[in-house]
């Protein structure tokens, strides 16, 4: 297979079925203040863990309400298999080929690898379209003062947990609010109070254009959630209330029971977040969306197998199988997103950037690996571009790295020891659990994915995927 055959075929597969979408929306849209943009981001969330992408142990019915009113992106993938490079491709419109940070580095005592001074993020190109930038969770791309501290990568202001270490814990001893650090007792709930600093925000810029970024910290590690939260589950699986559960901070008995308790608490702070949309009068002016950063992981007593959290896709976070890295987005933005709308367009965080500039009005910075989605959020089909490819490279456990381009996947392991060893080739539409490797029947698809890897990575002395680096 040549590679014009190879893109046009590839092209063609993506295209094929890609729901027809109102116009109406724009029309509708048109004459009115650049949309508030809120990006809701969970934690280490599975593809599967949502009952409106096939969770049946328990009900999102606040992010089902989402979809229902708004669009599902059923091929959307986050940035990384782990926190802090997925972020950092969210951004900074890189995939993690290009970006800085591609992998989890930590900073003693307190932090990860930063952003280097200068660096182009989403908060600091809707900064200069005019929007209040408000962060809400935890960070992870550089250290209380540092130059990735989020005060000086765009946003007005921050409050949650700098360090995705000290995230592990939701009953922490300190957070961050800017630059101040705030002393807790070890006994408070973080999560809460970094869902009412976010509403604060909004509220304060109720007036003006808003981006308010909330990197929520659930399910991520420790099962931690109020008990009212965890009861009624306890009585739905009694089977594991003799199951303990720990990560950091305290123990857990019936981490399964505590896992659904987590979900349902957010989808309850997601509807928070939409009832104050709707009680400021701001509900139309503001799109909503929610998503995970990477795919579901098995710590601190969570069994992703018994919730069926990948959707029976293959892996978990760490892996560059469609487990770890296939998310949900949902979008909702009433009158400017259509209702009840499903896409399968291949998407994914580094394309988060151009898209929030378009829906800015600003100019998205060039060089970047992004392509705006917006044309595919607000209904104009038509006008929507395509990634030749996605890519994906993770310097840890041997070095592992992924390429989708169309229907079809691929998926080279041990990089480190073997950069140039088998890549595995899967065909997503008719397996989208990869458990049938083509490259024997395909050998000239493998060929052009090697010459992806190729072209998509370049050297980083920090991440390093080859020996050479």
């Amino acid at each position: 297979m040549d590679r014009r055959t190879f893109l046009t075929t590839s092209l063609k597969a993506a295209g094929a079925g890609l729901a027809t979408l109102s116009l109406s929306s724009i029309a509708r849209a048109a004459g009115r203040r650049k949309p508030n943009i809120v990006y809701i981001l969970a934690d280490d969330l599975g593809y599967g863990d949502l009952s409106c992408f096939g969770q049946s142990r328990f009900r999102t019915p606040n992010i089902d309400r989402m979809a229902a009113e708004g669009m599902r992106f059923t091929d959307h993938y986050s940035g990384s298999t782990v926190c802090a490079p997925s972020r950092c491709t969210l951004m900074t419109g890189l995939h993690t080929g290009h970006c800085h940070v591609r992998g989890n580095r930590e900073i003693k005592p307190e932090g990860q690898a930063p952003l280097p001074k200068g660096t182009v993020t989403v908060p600091a190109l809707l900064k200069r379209a005019g929007y209040a930038t408000g962060a809400f969770g935890k960070w992870g791309l550089g250290s209380p003062g540092s130059t990735g501290d989020p005060v000086f990568q765009g946003f007005d202001t921050f409050y949650g947990y700098n360090c995705q270490r000290q995230a592990h814990n939701y009953y922490p001893t300190h957070l961050w609010h800017d630059r101040k650090k705030v002393p807790l007792d070890g006994k408070t709930y973080s999560h809460d109070l970094i869902v009412e600093q976010a509403l604060s925000f909004i509220r304060a810029n109720k007036a003006r254009p808003f981006f308010c970024y909330m990197p929520v910290t659930i399910p991520h590690a420790a099962m931690h959630v109020p008990e009212k939260y965890v009861a009624p589950f306890r009585r739905i699986f009694p089977q594991f209330e003799k199951t303990i559960g720990r990560y950091a901070g305290p123990q857990v008995r019936n981490p399964i029971a505590a896992f659904a308790g987590m979900v349902t608490k957010l989808d309850e702070d997601v509807g928070r977040v939409l009832a104050l949309l709707k009680e400021l009068a701001i509900d139309e002016d503001t799109i909503v969306l929610f998503t995970s950063d990477n795919g579901p992981h098995k710590e601190g007593g969570h069994n992703p197998a018994f919730f069926r959290s990948n959707d029976g896709l293959r892996g978990i976070k760490r892996d560059v199988y469609e487990g770890g890295i296939r998310v949900p987005l949902i979008a909702r933005g009433p009158g400017r997103v259509p209702r009840g709308a499903t896409t399968p367009l291949p998407s994914a965080f580094w394309d988060f950037l151009p898209t929030a500039c378009e829906l800015a009005g600003a100019a998205s910075p060039r060089g970047i690996d992004g392509i705006s989605y917006a044309p595919t959020l607000t209904g104009a089909r038509a006008r929507q571009k395509r990634h030749e490819y996605l890519y994906w490279e993770f310097p840890s456990r041997g070095g592992k790295r992924a390429v989708r381009a169309g229907n079809w996947k691929g998926v080279q392991l041990d990089v480190k020891k073997t950069p140039n060893g088998p890549i595995e080739v899967y065909d997503l539409k008719e397996d989208p659990a990869e458990k049938r490797d083509l490259a024997g029947r395909f050998p000239g698809v493998a060929a052009q994915f090697r010459r992806f890897f190729a072209e998509a990575h370049t050297a980083s002395k920090l991440f390093p995927l080859l020996k050479e680096e």
